[in-house]
């Protein structure tokens, strides 16, 4: 198979898994909706139909069990409840288990899925109450369903002769037994060997057996047919019901037959005795499985699906491109002084087509936040469920749209802060009752452009952040010094710390000082800051600023002896003159300055860094005064030579990873000038200050 027609069936199935899950939360809001139902069935539909043709057969086989449950919600014959719907979200995280396992990213959990499997035709055959109060269990050693539960039993005589090319379509008859296997019990199952023919003439991609099965089962015989709905066509297939009594006696022959005395059935080559785990294939596929990923590389996402209107708007821009290259070969190959002013003309209208295909470019790979967003409400749910909490999401500015490598790595740190708010945030109904707000908590996720960065807002309604309880904690662990005179928002900034939690009980999801911080570094690297405000017993926002694209930085440059530094603009609060009394010496070493009554650290750019050339005293230079995290410093330069859109190079793939620097850039006269890294810059600052 084509690894582009691979990489085409992975994308499309993660998009219709998204789908699938936010229509599933929909739907657990409004029981019953037509419109919903129907959209979940077509994604199921769509996932086991494109599984089929490419040969992904396990995911085609599992959604098709799916499909029949959607099938009979769909049409009014089981409503829709809560076992229903946690059913649904597990058969959803069983399918991208089986995606995952099919890209060669995870291995596949075969039991995990056979059980889920079971609920689903416990459900389809209604011997699962689909009103039940427990959830449908799916841990290890679950009985799988039984076909005499109620009722009269059929005893279904199955004959199944594969066509031969059957492997080479991608389609494996085994797994029909595994199908079976949840509509009832077998009693036994034969294969037909007789066309097998001897080893010299045999093609090991062709089937050549035949099966006779007999199962037990309350099930409808439509059931039984849907199992062969993929081979139904070019197979040959035979099924006879036999309706069992009370006593295992078939009312239409009067035959005695009995589950543990199975009659002799066809000249049978060798037989498969109940006792063997049918319902499980793993190990008959594992030598299958091997061949397969041996075949196929691992895929990642590493495409995008791009608009025709972006295409056409891109081609007709590159024809304007050449149009004004040709103007300027033109003028060039006869150049005279009177041409200097159609020259001139020629190339302003070049940079603005090249600054313009700058813009479309970047377009191209931008994509809305709302890719990353949709993963939120099962994950909301999911934690509230956990915690026994209510937490209502509510999610705006899902439009919003940032550039493919930004939105690849912000869906971790979001996801920490979500977690951390349905935990640490959020209080149990009962504190919010006490404290006179409703029982459902809210987390707001808000997203929105301003001046050329994206912004998202992370805003809960819970307790809001205990600054006493985060400095004692933070003295506890040697963080502060017990006369550090701390601002609000510096205390607040303090949970970034690796290792810092004030959590009295370690759980599964927070507590154990880990997370906080990998928000902080993951955000960082994006080029982008994280700020908290918090108000006690009100709630806490977290607000994260990121570039729109981490190709292009939008910085201020500067001089430094004869060096030259970029500073990203999102980081610089301003630029100031100082005065000579306003520096201040801490101890011989460390540097402090004044800026309208606040004292912050000093960095010389010069000492860091070794430049060499003039440098300026405090008296002449400039500092520029930055932020990080709440804490600002400032550094000192010789001049600001203005601001730029510079294209970021990484400096510790070409040469090593250097303190306080983020990369380099190319500047238009072909020097190169290292990117400042504001953070490490403030951690810098921060040591000085600590050694003195």
């Amino acid at each position: 198979m084509s690894l582009d027609l691979a990489q085409a069936f992975f994308e499309e199935a993660a998009e219709l898994l998204a789908d699938f899950e936010t229509s599933l939360l929909h739907l657990e809001e409004s029981p019953g909706d037509p419109e919903i139902l129907n959209r979940i069935f077509r994604c199921a539909h769509t996932l086991k139909g494109n599984g089929a043709m490419l040969g992904f057969d396990e995911v085609a086989h599992f959604t098709h069990a799916l499909e029949d449950l959607l099938d009979r919600l769909r049409k009014g014959e089981m409503a829709v409840t809560p076992v229903v719907v946690d059913t649904l979200l597990e058969s959803l995280d069983a399918v991208k288990q089986l995606i995952a396992a099919a890209k060669g990213n995870d291995e596949q959990d075969a039991e995990q899925c056979g059980k889920i499997l079971q609920v689903i035709r416990a459900l389809i055959r209604g011997e699962m109450p689909a009103d039940a109060v427990a959830r449908p269990s799916t841990t290890a050693g679950s009985p799988r369903p039984s076909a005499t539960v109620a009722g009269r039993q059929i005893l279904y005589e199955i004959q199944f002769t594969p066509p031969r090319d059957a492997f080479q379509r991608g389609l494996d008859p085994i797994h029909l037994l595994q199908d079976l296997s949840g509509l009832g019990e077998f009693v036994q199952v034969t294969a037909e060997t007789s066309d097998i023919p001897d080893l010299d003439s045999m093609d090991p991609e062709c089937c050549y057996l035949a099966w006779k099965i007999w199962l037990l089962s309350r099930g409808r015989e439509n059931d039984i047919k849907a199992c062969f709905d993929f081979l139904a066509e070019s197979g040959a297939i035979s099924i006879d019901a036999h309706e069992m009594d009370e006593n295992g006696m078939d009312e239409t022959e009067g035959r005695a037959r009995t589950s543990h005395e199975p009659s002799t059935v066809g000249n049978s080559a060798w037989g498969i005795e109940r006792e063997l785990s049918i319902a499980n294939p793993a190990e008959s596929r594992t030598a299958e499985s091997e061949v397969r990923s041996s075949k196929r590389e691992t895929l990642e996402s590493s495409s995008i699906r791009v608009s025709t209107e972006k295409i056409d708007k891109l081609v007709n821009l590159v024809g304007e491109i050449v149009i004004v290259q040709s103007m300027i070969n033109e003028v060039v190959r006869d150049f005279s002084p009177d041409k200097l002013d159609r020259l001139q003309e020629a190339v302003t209208d070049m940079e603005r087509n090249t600054r313009e295909l700058q813009e479309r470019v970047m377009a191209v790979r931008m994509l809305p936040i709302g890719n990353v967003f949709g993963r939120f409400p099962r994950l909301v749910r999911d934690l509230a469920t956990a915690f026994g909490k209510k937490v209502t999401l509510q999610i705006t500015g899902e439009e919003t749209e940032l550039d493919k490598g930004v939105i690849e790595r912000i869906g971790d740190p979001l996801t920490h802060l979500i977690r951390n708010a349905v935990d640490h945030g959020i209080d149990s109904p009962e504190e919010r009752r006490q404290a006179g707000k409703p029982e459902s908590g809210v987390i707001r996720l808000h997203a929105f452009h301003r001046g050329g960065n994206v912004i998202i807002d992370v805003i809960d309604d819970g307790r809001g952040l205990n600054g006493e309880k985060i400095g004692e904690k933070a003295l506890a662990l040697g963080l502060i010094r017990p006369d550090e005179n701390l601002t609000e928002e510096q205390i607040h900034s303090l949970i970034f710390r690796p290792g810092f939690s004030t959590a009295a009980v370690v759980s599964d999801v927070s507590g154990r000082g880990v997370g906080m911080d990998v928000v902080k570094r993951n955000v960082e690297a994006l080029n982008g800051t994280v700020a908290i405000s918090s108000e006690r017993g009100k709630g806490t926002r977290f607000r994260i600023k990121l570039p729109l694209t981490l190709a292009i930085l939008d910085g201020l440059s500067l001089r430094v002896g004869e060096e030259i530094y970029i500073i990203p603009l999102i980081a610089i609060v301003e630029s100031i003159r100082p005065r000579p009394d306003s520096l201040r010496t801490v101890f011989g070493r460390g540097e402090v300055i004044g800026v309208r009554g606040e004292y912050l650290s000093l960095l010389r750019l010069h000492r860091v860094f070794n430049a060499v050339g003039q440098v300026s005293g405090h008296d002449r230079g400039l500092v520029v005064i930055v932020e990080n995290e709440g804490e600002k410093i400032g550094v000192l330069v010789d001049e600001l030579l203005g601001q730029q859109q510079v294209v970021i190079k990484s400096l510790e793939s070409n040469f090593k990873k250097m303190d306080g620097i983020a990369g380099a850039t190319v500047l238009g006269d072909g020097r190169v000038a290292l990117i400042l890294d504001v953070p490490g810059l403030v951690g810098l600052a921060r040591q000085n200050l600590a050694a003195a």
